[in-house]
């Protein structure tokens, strides 16, 4: 069984290994002798020896980047933006600011993928700038709780509202749960085609939901819709708390932005990685940020400053308001889908990262395998499932995910901050010159810093016990790293 390998993932960082590498287009042998992917005609379906198919178009890459950022957030979040700053003007503010964020990450993230278009993503960028200690970190954190336990946590959370929509036992929310984790492993098993389709077809009817409440929001009628007497949430009342709940409130609209890296991780599989990956993302975000900013208003028209603030699931009570218990139902069943959708995109992309490391000689050898027949990290995609559902069944994946929640934007303004290290290596000569600019850099990516540095301070002062704890999960992978470390010099 081949392995894959390339420049980009050699045991050490070589400069002018990649300088040729990256001046010659990504040269590769497909077979036939050694072609140019970046010349018109000639970028061939996969690459020799190299175990990854290139079988992604634009359309797919975008579907990724609306899959992995539209979970069940949209549907919830906008409630707590409400309650923490209580005027229409603020709430659309703030959500607007977070649109900003989200498009600066994306152009960021569309220059470093069209100056390393390798599986793997964040963990490149990483172990190319900063080493492959970080890189491994990033990783190990991918694997023991972050990409593991957001699987766990939307299985269940999935199954819970597939129960409630449709009348089963509750008994049975585990074992869909369970049974989703399963087949959406075996989708992505049998190809990266199958699981692009699955993405597409999940992602486009999230959307169509999404496009439905607005819809449905601004047929109730006048009559029926949230009315002054409700009491509103308080409202900031000198400048110093507008700061403050400003600041509280841009927490969930970031993370509700958050996700679109991730089709990064996948940048080895498109056939042409350095023109779509860019335009897949700069696409993918702008739909979701239109999306996100009709469905705030739409939750207004329905519900008003008032009522949103006070919803416990604001979605469901608009639908509610002009289809009564059916609406409720519809919504549930959209909620479903959305989830699904990203615990698709999640179980999809997030492999390509382990089979990375893998080859890199850092994690589970049989990890490094791309399977000749279905050309994907086989051992690397059940890995993974078997893991998520260990959490699943001990009940451990949220505490999982609270502890790292500082850790997910830690990893994600590191990564951003490989951009500096490329533009340096550009600078003095040993790069060539990337023909996809991140719009405003350093400026805009000195932004999307500020912003992860936010959260991740923002995190931890509101919760510190959770901090430490992430910390020493994070801390135990020094001694896996070092273990791997050996292994790798005893091989050799």
């Amino acid at each position: 069984m081949p392995v894959w390998h390339a420049p980009f993932l050699n045991d050490r960082f070589d400069e002018t290994t990649l300088q040729h590498t990256v001046s010659a287009g990504l040269s590769v042998d497909d077979g036939r002798g050694v072609s140019d992917l970046s010349a018109a005609g000639e970028r061939p379906d996969r690459i020799a020896g190299a175990g990854y198919a290139r079988r992604l178009g634009l359309f797919s890459a975008t579907m990724m980047v609306v899959g992995g950022i539209i979970g069940s957030g949209i549907f919830l979040n906008p409630a707590i933006v409400a309650q923490r700053v209580g005027t229409t003007p603020a709430i659309m503010t703030i959500w607007s600011a977070g649109a900003v964020i989200a498009i600066v990450g994306a152009l960021v993230f569309a220059e470093l993928g069209a100056r390393a278009p390798s599986a793997g993503g964040g963990y490149v960028y990483l172990r190319d700038a900063f080493g492959r200690f970080p890189a491994f970190l990033y990783g190990w954190a991918l694997f023991l709780m972050v990409s593991t336990g957001a699987i766990a946590a939307v299985a269940v959370s999935s199954a819970s509202y597939a129960v409630s929509a449709f009348g089963m036992p509750v008994s049975w929310a585990t074992p869909i749960a369970v049974a989703s984790i399963i087949v959406l492993t075996i989708v992505n098993i049998a190809g990266v085609t199958p699981g692009a389709i699955t993405q597409n077809v999940a992602t486009v009817l999230k959307l169509g939901v999404i496009l439905m409440l607005v819809a449905v929001a601004f047929l109730i009628p006048a009559e029926i819709r949230a009315t002054s007497t409700m009491r509103g949430p308080d409202v900031p009342d000198n400048a110093f708390a507008w700061v403050v709940a400003f600041g509280t409130a841009l927490v969930p609209v970031l993370f509700a932005f958050g996700g679109w890296q991730q089709t990064n991780f996948i940048a080895e599989e498109m056939r042409d990685p350095r023109r779509d990956l860019p335009r897949a993302l700069v696409l993918g975000v702008s739909i979701v940020v239109a999306a996100y900013l009709l469905v705030n208003i739409a939750y207004l028209r329905a519900l008003g400053v008032a009522g949103l603030a006070a919803s416990t699931a604001p979605a469901a009570e608009t639908f509610h308001a002009l289809l009564g218990d059916g609406g409720r139902r519809i919504i549930a069943a959209g909620i479903v889908i959305s989830s699904l959708g990203f615990l698709n995109l999640v179980i999809l992309v997030t492999p390509r990262v382990y089979q990375a490391m893998a080859a890199d000689g850092v994690f589970f050898a049989r990890m490094a395998r791309v399977d000749e027949r279905t050309r994907t990290p086989v051992d690397a995609l059940i890995g993974q499932a078997i893991w998520a559902i260990v959490l699943l069944f001990s009940g451990s994946y949220g505490q999982l995910l609270d502890y790292v929640v500082f850790g997910d934007w830690l990893f994600f303004g590191a990564t951003a901050a490989t951009l500096f290290v490329y533009r340096a290596r550009e600078a003095r000569g040993a790069l060539p010159r990337s023909e996809v600019r991140a719009l405003g850099h350093p400026y805009t990516t000195l932004l999307f810093l500020a912003a992860a540095v936010y959260v991740v301070s923002g995190s931890i002062v509101s919760n510190p016990g959770n901090a430490a704890r992430g910390t020493a999960l994070l801390v135990l992978g020094v001694p896996a790293f070092a273990w791997w470390n050996r292994a790798k010099r005893r091989s050799q």
